[in-house]
């Protein structure tokens, strides 16, 4: 893989207007003992309902927990849509976004990201029978995807034709019935599929070469440098600890369906080199 030189993206991160905001949103998250965290609504592994409880769980679900125990407050869950994991924080609704929030250009200017704890691939995934090998094979294509995610700005970028949905299942869904001729998502939420799909409707493969790579980060409101500090000194403490680790192998370890093993550490951006996108 080519990578570029950070340099752009962290000019652009520190671009954008000043958003109305409390004077110090991390006192006021110690005062109130409760950590506001937006989490996605229905993307397991990432966040979800579970069946029995109705409570919600997930990788991102644990992380937002951990955080909020090691700032010493509790943590109040709130699932929000793919679309609604930026415009949350920017409107001050929650006080972190915890949801497999990838950096990219537009969203650094209108919130502040975490150091990322890991780097994501968005993955296309195609019928068996598809003779593409290539994501250059699917420009013009119409191509599946969650509304307002990574996924679908891929696709744009790769010049195909995205057909978007509310929710990975939907999108899914779509390429089964032969309504678009493959679905982008991350690597977690397409090996679920290609999975199901070896004992359950159309069989599915993945296409090896990633539409995109890019790093997961935390959101948070601009300008609160309190808030953002505290939120990397307690990500860094989790990752020495070990305990990112746990809750990845919990969620998407070995045991699970989709065998990840967590290979990056946390570090600032400014150590990553990486294609920004906008």
């Amino acid at each position: 893989m080519n990578w570029k030189c950070f340099t752009l993206a962290i000019a652009m991160a520190g671009a954008g207007a000043a958003l109305p905001a409390n004077a110090d949103q991390l006192e006021n998250i110690m005062s109130a003992g409760t950590l506001r965290c937006a989490t996605f609504a229905d993307v397991p592994p990432f966040a979800a309902p579970d069946p029995k409880t109705r409570e919600m769980v997930g990788f991102d679900v644990d992380l937002c927990n951990a955080i909020a125990r090691e700032m010493g407050v509790k943590a109040e869950v709130k699932p929000v849509s793919v679309e609604a994991r930026v415009p949350e924080v920017r409107l001050g609704r929650v006080d972190i976004t915890v949801a497999n929030l990838a950096y990219t250009l537009s969203r650094a200017e209108q919130i502040q990201f975490s150091d990322p704890y890991y780097l994501a691939k968005e993955m296309l995934i195609v019928p068996a029978a598809d003779p593409g090998t290539g994501k250059a094979d699917f420009v013009g294509e119409r191509i599946a995807s969650a509304k307002g995610s990574t996924s679908e700005l891929s696709i744009r970028l790769n010049e195909s034709q995205p057909l978007t949905f509310q929710d990975t299942a939907s999108a899914y869904l779509a390429v089964q019935q032969g309504k678009a001729r493959g679905m982008v998502a991350n690597t977690m939420t397409t090996t679920k599929f290609v999975n199901e799909s070896k004992t359950r409707g159309k069989e599915m493969r993945m296409i090896e070469e990633p539409m995109l790579f890019q790093p997961i980060g935390i959101g948070m409101s601009k300008d609160q440098p309190a808030l953002t500090a505290k939120v990397n000194e307690v990500l860094h403490k989790l990752d020495t600890s070990g305990e990112i680790n746990k809750i990845w192998e919990k969620w998407l370890g070995q045991g699970t369906e989709y065998k990840m093993t967590r290979t990056d550490k946390v570090v600032p951006l400014t150590e990553l080199e990486f294609d920004p996108i906008p």
